[in-house]
């Protein structure tokens, strides 16, 4: 079953991403993933607050999610992306 991750991501400065943007998106394939969306969130109902960008990533499934996120490159550029913005992050199973 496909798992998705989802995040909501607050900039605060973008020196860090230039070289996340380079390295992230080998890390994701190599965990079969896919990236579907990386834009400015819209509001469609409620009243939760806005974030910068909304993420959205598609994995074949959720062990192969939670393995890219636990991948020791992974590391440098979780901490590399914390160093300059916030990002709340879920793990959901798709239908």
């Amino acid at each position: 079953m496909a798992a998705y991750v989802i995040g909501a991501l607050t900039v605060h400065h973008t020196d860090w991403q230039q070289e996340y943007g380079a390295k992230m998106p080998a890390l994701i394939q190599k965990h079969g993933g896919k990236l579907l969306a990386r834009a400015p969130a819209g509001q469609l109902e409620g009243e939760a607050l806005l974030h910068g960008l909304t993420v959205m990533i598609e994995f074949p499934t959720q062990a192969q999610a939670q393995a890219w996120h636990a991948d020791p490159e992974h590391l440098p550029l979780r901490k590399l992306r914390q160093g300059g913005s916030h990002m709340d992050m879920m793990l959901v199973d798709g239908l």
